[in-house]
């Protein structure tokens, strides 16, 4: 069964993650910031390096537009820990072992994959603004070229 769907005006839910390090992380404490929480499914398997590799390589210019980027996914902290030294990652990535978050923006549910349905993460991305609505909602993205893409959806092609 799928978790609902957000809808972009909505206010993102507010939530305290676990990050690589063991800190907590709240989402209500970066108002005023522009956040860019985005979910995949494991950390160190070929679409989630892709997709991990190039919100690093873009994050110069979205940091400089007032973004910060978080990654979230089911992994552990130490597991989190090592996808960030392995592919040298430089934005906070959050641990929610019970999907718990991933429920809450309705990125769990049904998927298919090599042919068999099963539940588990659907890769989306979400663009939180200074006040904490939802300005963009994506869901079932693509690892490959999903960066580029939010980012000429942001305005902020080079």
């Amino acid at each position: 069964m799928n978790s609902a769907r957000l809808e972009a005006g909505t206010t993102a839910p507010d939530f305290t993650l676990i990050d690589q390090d063991e800190r907590e992380v709240a989402l209500s404490s970066l108002r005023g910031r522009r956040v860019i929480l985005y979910f995949y499914p494991a950390a160190m398997t070929p679409g989630c390096t892709t997709q991990a590799c190039d919100f690093r390589d873009s994050l110069s210019s979205l940091q400089g537009a007032g973004y910060t980027v978080l990654g979230i996914s089911r992994d552990t902290p130490a597991k989190l820990r090592e996808f960030r030294d392995n592919d040298a990652l430089t934005f906070d990535l959050l641990s929610d072992p019970d999907h718990a978050v991933h429920d809450a923006y309705g990125a769990w549910g049904e998927k298919t994959n090599y042919g068999k349905t099963v539940e588990g993460v659907l890769r989306s991305t979400f663009v939180v603004d200074e006040e904490g609505t939802l300005t963009h909602v994506l869901y079932n993205v693509k690892a490959t070229g999903h960066v580029a893409r939010l980012r000429a959806t942001l305005g902020l092609d080079d």
